[in-house]
């Protein structure tokens, strides 16, 4: 028998043993590592705990302190007065008796129905303000029993199975409420529902002011007296605002409320509470930041008593750059010129005035008021506070924009100083013939400002497309050459937004339409329209040489004090340049001396609008616009609107005003009077600037 030899390898017979000696090898290492980890873990949690206990231990004894200690805010303080640039106090605060009450979460509905009854008995309240719905909700809370009577037995089931919700059968309670239960409500009834639903309004825990006009002396002390039987109820001396002089630059102070529910994330995010007190409109609520007091801060001891930690203080003061007699005077001169203009011939549907005088050096607005004239009842008129309209309300200003007209005519080369061109009626294809108010003949530059020629402009914007004019010839115009002129209108703030420090303000109309004859309509003034608030500041920046600033009523701001006297100065409102108008200022110093040609030149249609004596300039403008005659909001009746800029002395201005009046006549074929409401205005309005300021 043969033996078959088997060749065996030698690493084949010893591979479990190196298998073997290669694993205990790994394991040792990776303890090794394990080690060292978990020793230096041991050493950085060592000085971790090193840092806190006692290199940090101060620290965080403080934070854990501060953790520990509950404090809550005290009722809101006062807040900053206003005054004029003068040192006048135009808004104050003055301190009001007040009745409120505030509910708890343990007190049933029935305790405060028996409150109800017992305090209306005491308070003189508006009860004939009481709503069927109020009735019915005080119905459902009184007779619970007999509300829920009045839910189906399948609704029920609804309501478990989901189809209805809690709300839906509340509603349902309501709606079943017949009117023979709430006719039987008796003066008593009636009472304790107006206040059970004043004790209920707002937000579920706040505070509820149930009384703070003309709270008597025996409800204050009642109420005061009884505090501790009538739950939940109780008085204090609160604040509202005073205004010493009446309504005076009323509107644009702005008023004060409860935080709009619209807003109640916004002001919660700052940390007010739902039922603060703040400004909800104009400068109330431009400056709620300054104006805002500070309650005070107590701290909870013993779970019910009360620490001050730091008192309330009272909100900063704001100056205003308001000269608030000369802002009165001009109200009253717009009340008395508005109701001589409607006793004249084609005034049927004129009916206010805006006027703005403000310093062109610095954008301060010295006054600004609008006035408007509304039916009282009686065949007469009373005057209304319009002044938002300043902001809001624009208008085709006519001739007034001819200045920055001119410039962009110099800017583009399409004329040069000194340049005469042809006033006579220009005719384009396709478009109506368009002429100055009267043929002119050969004018200049100059001339054209002073008499207002229309065709000096028509004829400059045809260049400025790249055309020479001829009768009748075709003109089509890109955008890009109304950009051209829109780019420098609005470097003097027209067409875009001044940033006058209010929290509302309009842009005017423009179109993108750019049909040839539109833009001879635009350089006339009498395409896009302007607010009162932007054509002050275009006139302003051309007074001072090209320099556009912010128009602004913020003067300073001054921390509260414990006197009638200013605190402390926190902030002064400097100067905002918001851009240079990007022209040669031979170019700017050209269209001023035609604005003063307008106002002092034997010829120019401006004279009277200032009185010489003051050298002024300015120009005027007039524009065919259109009003909505029987309130349906269709634009239907063709008026003249009219307006006047101006400022002076022309060779070192200190003030600039600005007159406008929307729809001053009506064009009638029988009768071509037209009012001159506008230079009335203008030049009692600057008379009075100048009396005050010589």
């Amino acid at each position: 028998m043969t033996k078959i030899k088997q060749k065996i390898k030698k690493r084949t017979i010893n591979r479990k043993e190196k298998k073997y000696f290669v694993n205990q090898e790994t394991y040792r290492k990776r303890f090794l590592v394990l080690g060292v980890f978990v020793v230096a873990l041991f050493v950085l949690l060592a000085g971790r705990l090193y840092q806190v206990m006692l290199r940090d231990n101060t620290k965080y004894k403080e934070e854990l302190t501060s953790l520990a200690i509950t404090t809550v805010e005290g009722d809101s303080t006062p807040r900053g007065r206003i005054l004029d640039r003068n040192g006048k106090v135009i808004v104050d605060n003055k301190a009001v008796k007040m009745i409120y009450y505030e509910k708890d979460k343990d007190r049933t509905t029935e305790e405060e129905i028996e409150l109800a009854y017992t305090v209306s008995s005491h308070l003189s309240l508006a009860y004939d303000h009481l709503t069927d719905a109020m009735k019915r909700t005080f119905f459902v809370a009184k007779n619970e029993e007999a509300a829920e009577e009045k839910i189906k037995e399948e609704e029920w089931q609804q309501l478990e199975q989901r189809k209805l919700t809690s709300e839906d059968i509340e509603n349902l309670k309501l709606e079943r409420v017949t009117e023979e239960e709430l006719n039987a409500f008796t003066e008593e009834d009636k009472k304790a529902a107006y206040l059970y639903y004043l004790m209920n309004r707002g937000y579920s825990y706040d505070e509820k002011e149930i009384k703070s006009e003309d709270v008597t002396e025996e409800e204050y002390a009642y109420i005061a007296e009884n505090n501790a039987t009538l739950d939940g109820f109780n008085t204090k001396l609160g604040w509202e605002r005073s205004y010493p002089y009446g309504d005076v630059f009323r509107t644009i102070l702005g008023s004060i409320s409860e935080i709009p529910s619209e807003e109640k994330d916004e002001y919660i995010r700052k940390g007010y509470a739902l039922n603060d007190i703040v400004g909800v409109s104009y400068l109330e609520k431009q400056y709620e930041e300054y104006l805002k007091g500070e309650k005070a801060v107590y701290q909870v001891i013993n779970s019910h008593e009360l620490e001050l930690v730091e008192e309330g203080k009272r909100g900063n003061d704001i100056v205003l750059t308001i000269d608030i007699e000369l802002q009165k005077e001009l109200e009253q001169i717009l009340d008395e010129e508005i109701l001589v203009t409607k006793g004249q011939p084609n005034t049927e549907y004129y009916d206010r005035s805006y006027a703005v005088i403000q310093d062109p050096n610095t954008g301060e607005i010295l006054a600004m008021a609008g006035r408007q004239a509304v039916p009282d009842g009686q065949g007469g008129y009373r005057m209304i506070d319009c002044t938002t309209g300043i902001l809001t309300s624009p208008m085709t200003s006519g001739s007034v924009v001819k200045g920055a007209s001119m410039l962009v005519g110099y800017n583009t080369g399409a004329i040069q100083i000194g340049e005469y061109q042809v006033d006579e009626c220009v005719k384009l294809r396709g478009v109506k013939q368009k002429c100055s108010w009267q043929t002119l003949g050969r004018i200049n530059d100059i001339d054209a400002l002073a008499l207002s020629s229309n065709v000096y402009q028509f004829k400059t914007a045809i260049k400025v497309a790249g055309y020479q004019y001829s009768y009748d010839m075709p003109f089509k115009v890109d955008k890009s050459v109304f950009d051209t002129y829109r780019n420098t209108f609005k470097e003097f703030g027209l067409g875009v937004k001044t940033e006058i420090d209010l929290p509302v303000e309009s842009l005017g109309y423009t179109s993108d339409n750019t049909a040839g004859g539109l833009l001879l309509d635009f350089v006339m003034g009498q395409y896009d329209t302007y607010t009162p608030i932007q054509l002050s500041q275009y006139i302003s920046t051309f007074a001072n040489g090209g320099t556009r600033y912010q128009p602004h009523l913020l003067k300073e701001v001054h921390a509260s004090s414990e006197t009638e006297e200013l605190g402390e100065l926190i902030y002064t409102f400097e100067p905002n340049a918001l851009n240079k108008v990007n022209a040669k200022e031979e170019y700017i110093n050209r269209v001023k001396e035609g604005f003063h040609a307008v106002t002092t030149a034997s010829y120019g249609l401006g004279r009277d609008y200032i009185d010489a004596s003051h050298d002024p300039s300015g120009k005027t403008g007039t524009s065919q616009s259109f009003t909505d005659t029987d309130q349906d909001g269709v634009i239907d009746t063709p008026t003249v609107s009219t307006a006047f800029i101006g400022y002076a002395p022309s060779t070192s201005p200190k003030m600039s005003i600005t007159v406008t009046s929307p729809n001053s006549t009506i064009e009638n074929p029988n009768n071509s009077y037209a009012t001159l409401v506008t230079r009335r205005i203008s030049r009692r309005a600057s008379d009075a600037y100048f009396t005050r300021y010589p």
